[in-house]
């Protein structure tokens, strides 16, 4: 499970995309998100640094990750 901190995240079509962008990678992940405190936990099969290129892509920089 990763752990992340994900910027510019403001509304649910913000988490939708993140979402979105995470689940294009692995359709089984399971994604968590505190929008208040821009913290998202993902379970994924996905390796760490494609999920961050990819939620990066979609316009969301991640500014911390574990």
């Amino acid at each position: 499970m990763y752990k992340l901190e994900v910027d510019k995240m403001s509304c649910g079509h913000c988490v939708a995309t993140v979402t979105r962008a995470v689940k294009a990678l692995d359709s089984d992940a399971k994604v968590d998100i505190d929008l208040a405190s821009r913290q998202v936990k993902i379970d994924t099969d996905a390796e760490l640094d494609e999920v961050r290129e990819a939620i990066a892509a979609a316009g969301y920089p991640v500014l911390s990750a574990a």
